[in-house]
């Protein structure tokens, strides 16, 4: 069965302007503890920049459960991308390549052969043997959600990122296959052969299948994110274990910039009072804002209050207003 990829253990990507470490409190240890123990999604709620996604990764890191599976979410998102893609035309290009090479040993038997010469006896044995037919397998991949859900010896972590932009179906779909923890690829099913061999989400990665089913056997880690777009549906609300992350206290915001640059540079304070002023004021703001200002004027040789001026308001616009 196959293995999560043992790549730095739930590491995140190299860390970026938006990459923030989340600080979480007693309460909020608690119902991730808690998620993890009633094998139940984990909705996340909270500004953008708060460090939602980045949780995914603080507990795969933790646990040491290997490789985020990433399902990042739009508009046009259906169930059927977090599951598996089949290449169809990919697939009957392939069939018509291997058809026009004409007959081959691949093929069967066959009639014998009438060598004649010796000469001839050679070049016939040395003829390129035909290729085998393009297997089904081959076309299938199975997408972040669908690779989530193979048997694997430890549970893999699932992010599903912004779920609040897919349309009205999907959460309670996605609810469907989460609960019973296995899902057909239906043309797997109506294939031949009784087991294939596919490509996951894995780079690199491929998963036996048999009869066309995938059934997991330790249900994953499933973080959902949300910036509050719009309501989800009371029956998926109700199966999932709310996290509201809010925005850090100037104590954190201090303690942030701290950890994503290494150190305090002089000026940081000043901002992080000016972010929180905008904050409290009602404005929309995220914290990689914050982490673009105090980089900026530090280790990009701009002055907050000279030069730079023009820029740190640039970087810490009210983001509701569009511009």
């Amino acid at each position: 069965m196959p293995r999560a990829p043992g790549r730095p253990a739930g590491r995140a990507p190299p860390p970026g302007p938006g990459d923030v470490t989340p600080q979480l409190g007693e309460e909020e240890i608690d119902i991730v503890n808690a998620a993890l123990l009633l094998r139940r999604p984990l909705l996340i709620t909270g500004p953008p920049g708060v460090g939602k996604s980045t949780l995914a990764y603080l507990i795969s890191r933790e646990l040491g459960l290997g490789r985020v599976l990433e399902w990042n979410i739009v508009s046009r998102t259906t169930l059927r991308d977090g599951l598996y893609a089949h290449d169809a035309m990919g697939r009957a290009q392939a069939i018509a390549a291997w058809r026009a090479d004409g007959p081959g040993p691949a093929d069967g038997p066959g009639p014998a052969v009438d060598a004649g010469p010796a000469e001839d006896v050679n070049t016939v044995l040395t003829q390129k043997p035909r290729q085998l037919p393009p297997v089904l397998g081959d076309f299938i991949t199975l997408g972040p959600l669908g690779t989530a859900l193979l048997p694997y010896d430890r549970p893999r972590v699932l992010l599903v990122d912004e779920l609040d932009k897919s349309d009205i179906d999907l959460p309670n779909d996605l609810l469907h296959v989460l609960e019973n923890g296995s899902y057909d690829v239906p043309e797997l099913v109506r294939d031949a052969a009784d087991t294939a061999c596919v490509h996951t989400s894995d780079p690199g990665g491929r998963a036996e299948v048999r009869g066309g089913r995938v059934e997991c056997r330790e249900f994953p880690v499933v973080v959902i994110t949300s910036n509050g777009e719009r309501e989800f549906p009371a029956a998926f609300r109700r199966r999932c274990l709310p996290l509201e992350m809010r925005t850090p206290t100037r104590e954190q915001l201090l303690a942030m910039v701290e950890g994503h640059l290494g150190t305090r540079p002089q000026g940081t304070e000043d901002l992080v009072d000016l972010f929180v002023q905008r904050v409290q004021a009602g404005g929309t703001h995220s914290l990689d804002q914050l982490l673009n200002a105090v980089q900026m004027t530090t280790a990009g040789g701009f002055q907050a209050d000279g030069d730079g001026r023009k820029l740190v308001e640039m970087l810490l616009r009210d983001l509701a207003k569009g511009r």
